[in-house]
């Protein structure tokens, strides 16, 4: 084969898996959220949480590992926002989460203004370098793709592994589907329903953190208004595609991730075309997907609906 075209298959498959790390973070959070009956829009402001506190963080310490903590934090604070709303307070989930959605880009825009004022120039931080894997990065192709990444590709990596373990091989995530899909059974059967829950809240928040952490500190360096860019309703568009199963969620967010990359390869190649069309591509692609998983996506049967202990 080629040694020019291994080389350019490699260097796709790269960026790919760069740009799809965040979604597999936070697309896995999604997933367990929604197994367990709570339906989270607020993905986007779980992201944008931890990109912002990540960064704040990290720019003012100068440790990247105290960055890390804090957007896993962040992200920790906003789910459990919605959680409250969701499970406590019983409010509509789809309104709530995209309440937050709403807030917490206002608020990250404006504590970002309050620490920095106005300026023309982002101020940055040093961002997570890349970890050979020893031998295994020297496999051809897939090598470099995934044994010579920064730290957030290698979480992603095992937060699959780990997920699909605990879905399906584990009693926990028993006591997930089954929240998931009749609460009031589960709740008849000793599990305590609420606590579920809220813990897969907490989950969600732990990986959609990650997720918006892995954009500053792991790709971009910086942060600006609205960093995410809507890759908290694209995670959304991978765990719908992927139907809440993490390797669907890491093929979906693989096929997004690799038009994200045609899009930065294509605008540096320079072709005479707006850049408004190289920056839809990937939103485009989230549609087409969206499209052929019509009728082929099950919902958990309590997805989205308020527990009510006493209601039969």
């Amino acid at each position: 084969m080629d040694s020019g075209f291994i080389a350019l298959v490699t260097i796709y498959l790269i960026d790919s898996v760069r740009m799809a790390t965040p979604l597999i973070l936070a697309g896995l959070g999604e997933a367990v959220s929604e197994k367990a009956g709570i339906l989270n829009i607020g993905v986007e402001a779980i992201m944008l949480s931890g990109a912002f506190f990540s960064f704040i963080v990290s720019f003012f310490t100068g440790n990247l590992y105290l960055g890390l903590l804090a957007g896993i934090a962040g992200g920790i604070f906003v789910s459990m926002i919605h959680g409250v709303l969701s499970i406590h307070c019983k409010a509509n989930q789809t309104i709530a989460g995209l309440a937050l959605n709403f807030m917490v880009m206002g608020l990250t825009s404006f504590l970002f203004l309050i620490v920095f004022g106005q300026t023309t120039t982002l101020p940055s931080c040093s961002v997570f370098s890349e970890v050979k894997i020893p031998l295994l990065w020297h496999i051809p192709i897939i090598g470099p793709a995934l044994f010579n990444q920064n730290l957030f590709v290698y979480i992603a990596l095992i937060s699959i592994v780990l997920t699909a373990f605990f879905f399906y091989k584990t009693e926990w995530g028993v006591n997930l589907h089954a929240v998931g899909e009749h609460p009031q059974a589960a709740n008849s059967a000793g599990l305590n329903v609420f606590a579920i829950r809220y813990f897969a809240c907490f989950v969600n928040g732990v990986l959609g953190g990650l997720g918006g952490a892995s954009i500053t500190l792991g790709q971009l360096g910086f942060f600006m208004e609205n960093v995410t860019s809507g890759r908290g309703y694209i995670a959304l568009v991978a765990v719908i595609l992927g139907r809440r199963n993490p390797i669907g969620i890491l093929a979906a967010a693989m096929v997004i991730g690799f038009s994200q990359a045609l899009q930065y390869n294509f605008q540096t190649l320079g072709f005479p075309i707006p850049t408004q069309v190289f920056s839809m591509f990937p939103y485009v692609v989230a549609v087409i997907v969206l499209f052929l998983s019509i009728g082929k996506s099950i919902d958990p049967s309590a997805l989205g609906v308020p527990f009510e202990r006493n209601k039969r």
